[in-house]
């Protein structure tokens, strides 16, 4: 590994002179690539693979069969040295240097004044990559940068918008489709719950829409969202409309959807990670496991909730459900659950103050006013919160306590 204090260019080298010093597999590879970019080649090497041999009886490069001399590089506006040969490759370094001509040196790198990237080229688009020194590195970042760009199935046309499900909060957590998306918007149509940080890296020229709404604030009806979504379509943008977990869990994409097509404006949708079972897990907690609940149920909290199936062992997750909780509580106990049933409140699940609260239906409604739980919040009730390390950590403690 090397400093990494580069300067990257893309080098017009059509018809211009280039000297590639050495002529084994690294030198016949350089070659290669600089035939893609048209450039008046010689090679000067006492040997050569076929490859070099045949390209030279075809005339579309200068073959010179003989080792490197002081002299070889006039004229030349970059140098590639490959000769396997230490002391070699450092004598053409230095007289590019004396020259000031560009030279990569393929046996050790911080010599280099140039280094070659791993390249994709995808269409009219040409992407290079640079592993600071470590050809591994720069080839694994184009591959991964080529697996995405490859990615097809959500191609976004102008005039069109784009329900995306950013996940539970984390940047990390958004779908390759919906990153790519992201990318090419025009604007972006952004709730208070989806991930900030993938706003940070978008251009100067995408605009942002903030429609975010926070518990009995709306500042943002549902019908002007939708109407937002359909008027900038019709100006021929590429829309994206970004919500947190995914847009078909409350996120209410289904009547954006609806509302686009009845306005003739095509819309789509790609899923998220939803917050009900990602922040769970985040707590240890899984909302189903064999022997403790084979089902559950991921319910809103805008009401009270009531009417659910089973006993501790059918896992309930609630969204948006803190301000309800004791009402909650006391039905899910009127039911028929014990008041002893394990109860986790996750706050800002994957953020800052990310906070963990365990308790029982019994005593969840007054452990929560204590602790001053506040939204965004994830209410999981059954036996599974058993599994919590925070659980764990409760239970010891009240053990300790009555010793």
């Amino acid at each position: 590994m090397t400093d990494s204090k580069l300067y990257p260019l893309g080098l017009r080298i059509a018809g211009r002179k280039v000297v590639v010093i050495g002529a084994g597999v690294v030198g016949t590879r350089r070659v290669k690539g600089l035939l893609d970019a048209a450039a008046f080649i010689t090679v000067i090497s006492p040997t050569a693979t076929e490859e070099v041999k045949q390209l030279a009886a075809d005339a579309r490069i200068v073959l010179i069969s003989r080792e490197y001399e002081a002299g070889d590089l006039t004229d030349a506006w970059l140098v590639h040295t490959a000769t396997g040969i230490a002391s070699a490759d450092d004598a053409v370094t230095r007289e590019a240097e004396s020259l000031r001509i560009l030279c990569v040196n393929a046996a050790e790198a911080e010599k280099s004044t140039a280094w070659v990237p791993a390249v994709l080229r995808l269409q009219d688009a040409t992407v290079a990559a640079f592993g600071n020194g470590e050809p591994r590195r720069a080839k694994a970042i184009r591959n991964q940068i080529a697996s995405w760009l490859q990615a097809e199935p959500f191609v976004q046309t102008p005039g069109t918008v784009a329900l995306v499900g950013g996940g539970p909060g984390d940047v990390d957590l958004i779908t390759v489709a919906g990153k790519k998306l992201l990318a090419g918007a025009d604007v972006v149509v952004f709730d208070r719950l989806s991930p900030a940080g993938l706003l940070e890296n978008l251009g100067d020229d995408v605009e942002l829409i903030d429609v975010g709404k926070a518990p009995d604030n709306h500042p943002v009806p549902q019908e002007q969202i939708n109407q937002i979504l359909v008027d900038q379509a019709k100006l021929g943008k590429r829309v994206v409309r970004l919500k947190g977990g995914d847009p078909y869990v409350f996120g209410r994409g289904g009547e954006e959807l609806e509302f686009c097509a009845a306005n003739g404006v095509t819309a789509f949708t790609v899923s998220g990670i939803s917050s009900s079972i990602a922040v769970p897990a985040l707590a240890g907690i899984p909302v189903t496991h064999r022997g403790l609940a084979t089902s559950f149920t991921v319910v809103t909290g805008h009401e009270p909730v009531s009417n659910l199936p089973g006993g501790a062992d059918h896992t309930i997750v609630i969204l948006m459900g803190v301000g309800t909780l004791a009402d909650s509580a006391a039905n899910l106990q009127a039911e028929g659950r014990s008041a002893d049933c394990p109860v986790a409140i996750v706050e800002e699940g994957f953020g800052a103050n990310q906070r963990v609260t365990i308790s029982t239906l019994g005593s969840v409604a007054k452990d929560a006013t204590e602790v001053g739980v506040k939204a965004p919040a994830v209410v999981i009730i059954g036996d599974v919160v058993k599994l919590a390390p925070a659980a764990s950590a409760a239970q010891k403690s009240v053990k300790e306590s009555n010793e």
